[in-house]
């Protein structure tokens, strides 16, 4: 299967706080790819830099077959990104964000049927300041998916959100991944990362702790689901993390 986009041996790190070491990563079209790891375990770095927003101190990426930094242009059309903390103008109305977006895109989607769809179509008139947070969540992944992109990067994208809307949300990015979307997603929600993910890759302090499907990260840990084999392969709770490779 042709990959959406291949990562290796990047490495980034601050004065001697090493935020990335060493990641290979090898993202197929169509799938849908969840990095999981801590606060401060590199997940945001690495995508900062995958992306071409930050700089890695080594390593190469490829990113839909272009150079993220040289081909940004071309990028630009295909590539759609939600951060956790989208920072959207002062004084703009959500109706105003989305087709600023879609104007700067050739292919772009119906925002209108996004916003019924993510069911915001009633806050169009409001500014965006006067929205939940979870309104504001739900807002910025539209504003990732109207590009029609054939990759996007979704960054704890129902964090917020109630349990409905989450739902709704899983069931729309599944609807895409089935018409071709490879997602690629972090989350510290396990039950979002079992409905969602083909694999994943979890991260401790930079490195590759395990990658694979979610079923094989399970069975690989001493635990029959994905929460405590989480945990386990973090060491955030369980003493015994040291053996962790003995089990990998």
């Amino acid at each position: 299967m042709e990959n959406a986009f291949t990562v290796k041996g990047l490495r980034k790190t601050y004065g001697s706080v090493v935020a990335v070491d060493n990641l290979d990563l090898e993202i197929r079209k169509g799938e849908v790819f969840g990095l999981l790891g801590h606060n401060g375990a590199g997940k945001s770095t690495a995508i900062e830099c995958i992306l071409g927003v930050k700089t890695p101190d080594s390593g190469t990426i490829e990113l839909l077959k272009m150079n993220p930094v040289k081909d940004r242009k071309q990028l630009f059309e295909k590539v759609g990104v939600q951060f956790q903390s989208s920072n959207f103008p002062d004084k703009i109305t959500v109706q105003e964000i989305c087709e600023l977006t879609h104007s700067l895109y050739k292919n772009s989607k119906d925002w209108k049927r996004l916003l019924e769809i993510f069911e915001l179509e009633s806050k169009k008139k409001n500014q965006v300041t006067e929205l939940s947070g979870g309104e504001r969540q739900k807002l910025s992944v539209v504003v990732a998916l109207i590009p029609n992109p054939e990759l996007v990067f979704l960054d704890e994208l129902t964090t917020g959100l109630d349990t409905k809307a989450r739902r709704e949300v899983w069931k729309y990015l599944q609807t895409l991944k089935d018409q071709g979307l490879t997602i690629f997603l972090t989350s510290h929600y396990m039950d979002e990362v079992q409905a969602l993910c083909d694999r994943i890759c979890i991260l401790k302090k930079g490195q590759v702790i395990v990658m694979d499907t979610v079923s094989a990260v399970i069975k690989k840990s001493k635990y029959d689901n994905l929460e405590d084999a989480y945990l386990w392969y973090t060491g955030e709770e369980d003493p015994e993390y040291e053996n962790v490779q003995n089990y990998v």
